[in-house]
């Protein structure tokens, strides 16, 4: 996939519903997600490999297995790896609790 000035990206739906979707992202060593805005509410969680990501103020953040990155509706991202990534995006309608690791809580 190229759009948005993207190099070494691949993406494939797990899940679709009206209010979210779950992609798997694959991104090839040197590989960028150029910025776009967050459809909706986005969460990025690397699995294996390691992410530079940035959000609305621009700023970089690294991110290794396990880590997490979450965007507003509409926050303009981009997403970089040195050697490669494998993770999940969810985005679409999603509730976030303040606590570390707690989506759509009680």
């Amino acid at each position: 996939m190229e759009a948005n000035s993207s190099t070494g990206f691949a993406v494939g739906a797990l899940g679709i519903t009206a209010e979210a979707h779950l992609v798997v992202v694959r991104l090839a060593p040197g590989g960028v997600i150029g910025q776009h805005p967050a459809v909706g509410r986005q969460i990025l969680l690397v699995v294996d490999g390691d992410a530079t990501v940035t959000g609305a103020d621009d700023a970089p953040r690294a991110l290794g297995p396990g880590e997490a990155a979450v965007w507003e509706p509409g926050e303009p991202h981009t997403t970089t790896t040195e050697h490669g990534l494998l993770g999940f995006v969810v985005e679409g309608d999603l509730d976030l609790d303040t606590r570390p690791g707690a989506v759509d809580a009680p």
